[in-house]
């Protein structure tokens, strides 16, 4: 069954530099994490590190809840795009971005408008690497020499196993 729009969850799984400030201060929650935790990830593929990142898990969580969201001078990132994230990072959930039109208000935002949302499952990425094959791996490769990682042939591919 289909959770309502209003259902607020008090439980989390997450890393900590990515939990929303509601989350963290027990209040329960609800979509609105999602957003908070896209606005985190886009910071981090933008300037290559979080916003909040703190000193130890302590220090993130306190950042998280109490310090303003700061941009770093460089690289230099476009105003629509300081703008998407400062919108996703509004601390109260009830203002924070797509809180209440979801993804549609993330797709209308100036960022996004040279997307054609209609058209996006037929674009395709500028480069998709070609898998590996196992005979081009080199045979003192150091996933050989992890301890509990098992290495062996599938085919032409490498299959790693962790578990």
């Amino acid at each position: 069954m289909a959770e309502p729009t209003s259902a607020r969850s008090m439980s989390f799984v997450g890393t900590h530099e990515y939990l929303a400030p509601e989350i963290i201060k027990g209040e329960g929650h609800g979509r609105a994490v999602d957003w908070w935790t896209f606005g985190i990830f886009l910071y981090e593929l933008l300037f290559g590190k979080t916003p909040f990142k703190g000193a130890g898990n302590r220090a993130t969580l306190f950042n998280v809840v109490g310090k303003p969201l700061k941009f770093p001078e460089s690289p230099s990132v476009s105003f629509a795009a300081r703008d998407l994230i400062r919108g996703l990072l509004v601390k109260e959930p009830q203002n924070r971005l797509a809180y209440r039109r979801g993804a549609t208000e993330i797709k209308r935002h100036p960022f996004f408008q040279s997307v054609n949302w209609a058209l996006i499952r037929c674009a395709s990425p500028p480069n998709v690497p070609r898998p590996y094959l196992y005979n081009e791996v080199p045979k003192t490769s150091k996933v050989d020499k992890v301890p509990g990682v098992d290495v062996k042939p599938s085919g032409n591919y490498l299959e790693i196993d962790f578990f």
